[in-house]
């Protein structure tokens, strides 16, 4: 069963669900390689099998991973449930904003220290990686409208330009690594200033 459009988190248990790291690692793992079993999660994460196949059922408790069909057995594959996941940056309900409050600094804190490992580690990367590899910084002054369309316009471009190679190793072009775009946009003075 191929994954679902993009889940709209808005349970507060979910995104609850979702601030253990392995869980958090397990659903990254899934993003970048399409099919794991826990296995070789265990391998990957160094962590044990059973607690990534116990983390594994958890996810699809909350239908985020879900077992690829055909596959029985102690090494049966899980897979996402959905092409990727979004939450509101406003939520109504205190109960949500504290979850998500919760949620993205531990999104935001994984994604930073991936990205202090690559300026640690870059040396070990070709030359090649090394020089495409991109660091931009802009300010500029917009207005929240003109904040949405930049947002709008950087997504559509990397879904438009790149096709979504997780679940089929074969069309990945010799050569391609998994790489991690960030794109982060907020004001940067207080909003009386």
């Amino acid at each position: 069963m191929a994954a679902a459009a993009t889940h709209e988190l808005t349970d507060p248990r979910e995104m609850r669900a979702l601030t253990h790291p392995l869980r958090l690692a397990l659903l990254e793992l899934l993003w970048r390689e399409g099919t794991i079993n826990a296995t070789q999660a265990a391998s990957e994460l160094g962590e044990s099998q059973a607690s990534c196949s116990f983390h594994l059922r958890q996810l699809a408790r909350f239908g985020l991973v879900q077992e690829v069909e055909g596959v029985r057995g102690r090494a049966r594959p899980w897979q996402l449930s959905r092409r990727g996941m979004r939450v509101a940056n406003v939520q109504d309900d205190p109960q949500a904003a504290i979850a998500w409050a919760a949620l993205e600094r531990l999104l935001r804190d994984r994604q930073l220290d991936r990205y202090r490992a690559w300026l640690e580690g870059r040396s070990a990367y070709s030359r090649e990686w090394r020089e495409a590899a991109y660091h931009n910084h802009h300010v500029v002054w917009l207005t929240p409208e003109e904040l949405h369309t930049v947002a709008d316009q950087i997504a559509e471009l990397l879904t438009s330009v790149f096709p979504d190679r997780r679940g089929d190793p074969t069309a990945r072009p010799a050569g391609a690594l998994p790489v991690e775009l960030l794109s982060i946009g907020y004001p940067w003075s207080a909003a009386g200033d």
